[in-house]
């Protein structure tokens, strides 16, 4: 694993596996990314502060995120359920609430911001939903008496 890092963030890249993510942090924050090749080269260039390096992490798909700014009770939002296989370098930090994948698909399709995690969110509630609707169709099996 190759990784760059810097004040509030750390990015990786994965020999193995070929993938390029980053976690960002602050406070009250905390947030896990999948990037491109193209991000991570960027990062830590010469005349680039942590804040530049951050806003480039910001572009790529969101994983993960946690949130404790005193604004109201801690949360946890998951929009990729593979995040600790995808960032298994992580330092992951999280709470016990995590909001439910139907809040969770409702705010990637709302939010700009998560307009690049809609394809993955959708095809997970398709099968979802189609799970649900196998589980209704088996019939059960009578008690026998």
């Amino acid at each position: 694993m190759q990784f760059k890092s810097g004040c509030g963030w750390k990015a990786c890249f994965d020999n193995k596996t070929g993938l390029y993510t980053a976690e960002t942090s602050g406070p009250g924050a905390y947030d896990l990314y999948e990037i491109s090749a193209e991000i991570f080269d960027k990062l830590g260039k010469e005349g680039m502060d942590d804040y530049d390096n951050r806003r480039l992490i910001y572009d790529g798909r969101h994983l993960y995120m946690d949130v404790n700014d005193r604004c109201g009770p801690p949360y946890t939002v998951v929009f990729d359920y593979d995040y600790r296989v995808l960032c298994p370098w992580a330092h992951i930090v999280g709470g016990d609430h995590v909001w439910s994948d139907e809040l969770t698909d409702a705010a990637v399709e709302i939010f700009a911001s998560e307009a690049n995690n809609r394809e993955q969110r959708r095809k997970k509630r398709e099968e979802r939903e189609q799970q649900a609707a196998q589980k209704q169709r088996k019939p059960r099996k009578k008690k026998e008496d």
